[in-house]
């Protein structure tokens, strides 16, 4: 499942949302490299990332800027990455604008995590929160709908989440509760997504 063999073009008409994402963090960071850095606090808070700090409310909207927003090429990569490689097949599965849907979910819901859980001045952005709903919904579908996962589909995801929250809480400044708030946000908009499903066939059943 997580092979990709796609050339360019068939990767962007088969992930439509997937490859928009990757191209928005890409000018993104274009953008935020042009004004001055990514790295940089004022750069960051101008372009939209998360933040708690004295005397200062962020404003909602942040919390769905702040997941196309990347601290450093080293993050920018990784994420885009793991979207490239990860995330794609899910847009296969659950259809692109309910894909759409669920990777904002996600990524909202683990940027308030991480701004609930936060009790120092923090700036927080990225994806990751987003990344860890997609492997919440594989994890979820491993175990309610193994009709859809493979094995060796269910053992990466397994490998993948267990050494990411072990990365999380080993290397500095790595924004944990983000990671945790968008994968337990992950798993609850997969029972939604379910449920809903389950529902629907049941009155379309009813009415055949």
């Amino acid at each position: 499942m997580f092979l990709r063999r796609e050339s360019l073009k068939q990767y962007i008409r088969l992930y439509p949302v997937t490859s928009a994402i990757i191209v928005i963090h890409l000018l993104v960071m274009a953008a935020m490299e042009w004004y001055g850095s990514s790295t940089e606090n004022v750069t960051l808070l101008r372009f939209g990332a998360m933040f708690d700090l004295p005397g200062i409310e962020p404003e909602p909207w942040r919390l769905v800027t702040s997941i196309f927003i990347h601290i450093g090429f080293e993050h920018l990569l990784f994420n885009s990455f793991a979207l490239y490689v990860f995330a794609a097949p899910l847009e296969r599965m659950i259809g692109s604008w309910r894909y759409a849907l669920y990777y904002l979910a996600c990524g909202v819901i683990g940027n308030l995590a991480s701004a609930w859980l936060h009790t120092d001045p923090y700036i927080g952005a990225g994806a990751s929160g987003a990344i860890y709903g997609v492997y919440a919904a594989y994890l979820y579908m491993s175990v309610f709908r193994k009709d859809l996962i493979d094995y060796q589909t269910k053992q990466t995801v397994r490998t993948i989440v267990i050494v990411g929250f072990i990365s999380s809480i080993i290397i500095p400044r790595v924004d944990l509760y983000a990671h945790a708030g968008g994968f337990i946000g992950g798993l609850a908009v997969s029972a939604l997504m379910m449920l809903f499903v389950r529902r629907r066939r049941a009155r379309e059943h009813r009415e055949n």
